[in-house]
């Protein structure tokens, strides 16, 4: 079959308590599916060291940043030590009109808010430590941070695992290799969804037009 088979893209929302796993499994997925194009926020903090705008974030001005919360320019946005971060919905839309796929790694408010906004071109993946011992451990392991602060990361993670129940797919992240091909099964069946797939209508069409 030669025909285009015009297809509408989605927003995969990963998120998980700090250390549970969803940065690793994200990355692992984009190496494995170039097609899956990694969300870039606008931020009103200055770029780091070898940060390019355009690629890590869009730099703009606070000034421009609160323009664009007026004009509601943003699928989400929230403040993170006294600096702003926010998705600007215009070129993700554009993007899921192209059949382009999203990836968003981002914390239970920002998930809450895109389904908000676009409720059905939205998938939620929560991302869970088979245990708080577990994450704890993998905290300490890092070594990227002092003891009073892997505390208050973990009482965080209590209060974010509260809202599992906003997701539409959760993971025990046991076993790394076995949550990641469970992290992919979920993309790819979601890919396939017929209301993502108008081309389906079409092809059926044809197949009942023939002799």
């Amino acid at each position: 079959m030669t025909e285009a088979r015009n297809r509408r893209g989605l927003m995969l929302v990963i998120s998980s308590p700090s250390g549970a796993g969803k940065t690793t499994l994200s990355k692992r997925l984009r190496a494995a599916h170039p097609e899956l194009e990694l969300s870039v926020s606008c931020t009103t903090r200055k770029p780091r060291t070898g940060e390019q705008d355009g690629r890590e974030y869009h730099f703009i001005a606070p000034e421009r940043f609160a323009e664009m919360i007026r004009e509601d320019a943003f699928l989400e946005h929230a403040e993170v030590h006294e600096n702003h971060y926010g998705t600007p919905s215009a070129p993700v839309m554009a993007a899921l009109e192209q059949g382009k796929d999203i990836l968003f790694d981002i914390d239970w408010q920002g998930a809450m808010a895109i389904a908000g906004k676009a409720k059905d071109d939205v998938v939620r993946v929560f991302i869970l430590p088979p245990t708080m011992a577990d994450l704890a451990h993998r905290l300490h392991t890092r070594a990227q941070d002092d003891h009073d602060v892997i505390e208050r990361r973990l009482g965080r993670a209590r209060g974010e695992i509260k809202y599992w129940p906003e997701y539409d797919y959760v993971l025990v992240n046991e076993d790394v290799d076995q949550a990641y091909r469970e992290l992919e099964a979920i993309y790819l069946a979601e890919r396939l969804r017929r209301a993502r797939n108008p081309w389906i209508d079409g092809f059926v069409q044809k197949l009942l037009d023939e002799d």
